[in-house]
């Protein structure tokens, strides 16, 4: 067994954090397994937050188990673009913010760095809703307390200040497995029909053309391919210290990427089950216009029959609000440090992300109304697909440059599907724009 190792400051700081979990030469397979399982799954928490929750059940409500594959391909989209994170960070030693500044000018930096900020307040927002009415459903708080009850998460983050990186990882895992444990049970409980699922993983453009799905579906792709997991990755999969030789790094590709792959399995198996559970509990039994989390939880008991259901169903959205934000002070801290080379207290930078979403999410409550929650959490997830490219496009570009990355550069098959991808996504946008504006 191996230690957890401390730190004698705050855990999310990047410059602190750096090689902070050692990998000594001659362990044991699955001693290495162990010291390098960690990073994706903090990368995971991002894919399967309240945000998602917000597109999955509206999908699955008004198109039942049809938007199934676009859920499949963009989990897989996302794994083909954290394994490049993971290959810039253990390879390069650079996180994505920071290559950013060393290879750009300031001008284009400052663009970038102003789209990384506005993707995690987003991601924050989408958080700050989804936590706020999880204690709305489970303890009756008005959505406006619960909201303010979240800027004191704070203290959460204050309260962990030289727990370790480890530690951190430790209690992630433990509130995603709250998520994942709460759908199996639901699953169970809703009886969906297996082989509309399976049918459902089967791509499909015509479904894509059906009013509102490719809205949907670009929300969808923002909720699960997040642009600030690009910077978040390739800065925490440094933690991982290994010997400076070839054959070293690239046993620790292979390690994190088995990681990373098994990580987003997790989110892409709890984010169909989102999807398959609105499907089956709502559209198959009339209910086609759910678009609200609030309304799914008031709705989920009387179709399955349980109540047990809809506090199972709260649960694992207060889990996913909570397990985010962990991600979220974390990228933060990257992205500030990387762009600006600016240090800042880790609370003081949470406090600004905080700060920033809370603004939004009231407006928006007041505005809207309770009822506007599911609009601007898919609103929210819209907005970081638009954000996407953005960060694409360089991470595609620096890993696949020898000068950056000597002989572990993008192969061919790699670079074409990577910049296929980022092709799909921008096309997706403006075709999104010019819907909306025509």
């Amino acid at each position: 067994m191996f230690s957890l190792p401390k730190l004698a400051t705050a855990p999310f700081c990047p410059s602190e954090v750096t090689g902070s979990v050692t990998v000594e030469p001659g362990l044991p397979l699955h001693k290495k397994l162990m010291r390098f399982a960690g990073p994706g799954l903090l990368v995971s928490v991002g894919y399967m937050d309240p945000g998602n929750w917000a597109t999955d059940i509206e999908a699955g409500s008004k198109f039942g188990y049809g938007l199934l594959f676009v859920v499949l391909l963009a989990s897989l989209a996302a794994m083909l673009l954290q394994t490049l994170c993971v290959r810039l960070g253990l390879i390069a030693q650079k996180d994505l913010a920071r290559a950013c500044r060393e290879h750009y000018s300031p001008a284009v930096n400052g663009f970038l760095w102003i789209g990384a900020e506005i993707a995690i307040v987003a991601c924050d927002l989408a958080e700050v809703l989804g936590s706020a009415l999880a204690l709305h459903l489970l303890f009756g708080v008005s959505v406006p307390v619960g909201i303010a009850i979240t800027a004191f998460d704070t203290l959460l983050i204050l309260g962990l200040q030289g727990a370790g990186f480890r530690r951190v990882e430790a209690i992630v895992l433990g509130l995603v497995a709250t998520i994942a444990g709460c759908f199996v049970v639901e699953l169970a409980m809703s009886q969906p029909n297996w082989f509309g699922v399976a049918m459902g993983f089967v791509p499909s453009f015509e479904r894509l053309q059906q009013p509102g799905a490719l809205y949907l579906a670009i929300g969808i792709v923002g909720a699960t391919v997040m642009p600030h997991n690009l910077y978040l990755h390739s800065s925490i999969v440094q933690t991982r210290r290994v010997q400076p030789t070839d054959a070293a790094r690239r046993e620790a590709v292979r390690f994190a990427t088995l990681d990373t792959l098994v990580c987003l399995s997790l989110a892409l198996l709890v984010n169909a089950a989102i999807m398959i559970l609105a499907a089956s509990a709502f559209n198959s039994s009339g209910h086609k216009e759910v678009t609200d989390i609030a309304d799914a939880y008031r709705l989920i008991e009387p179709v399955v029959g349980s109540a047990m259901a809809a506090s199972l169903f709260a649960v694992a959205l207060l889990a996913s609000g909570q397990s985010s934000t962990f991600t979220g002070t974390i990228a933060g801290q990257i992205v500030m440090e990387g762009f600006l080379d600016l240090k800042i207290p880790c609370w003081q930078r949470r406090l600004i992300t905080r700060g920033l979403a809370l603004v939004p999410a009231f407006a928006g409550v007041w505005w809207f109304g309770d009822a506007g929650i599911g609009k601007m959490l898919v609103l929210s997830q819209v907005v970081l697909s638009f954000q996407l490219p953005f960060a694409m496009w360089p991470l595609i570009r620096f890993t696949s440059s020898p000068a950056l990355m000597g002989a572990f550069a993008n192969r061919p098959l790699i670079k074409i599907l990577a910049w296929g991808l980022f092709g799909v996504i921008s096309v997706a946008n403006v075709w999104l724009i010019g819907t909306v504006v025509f």
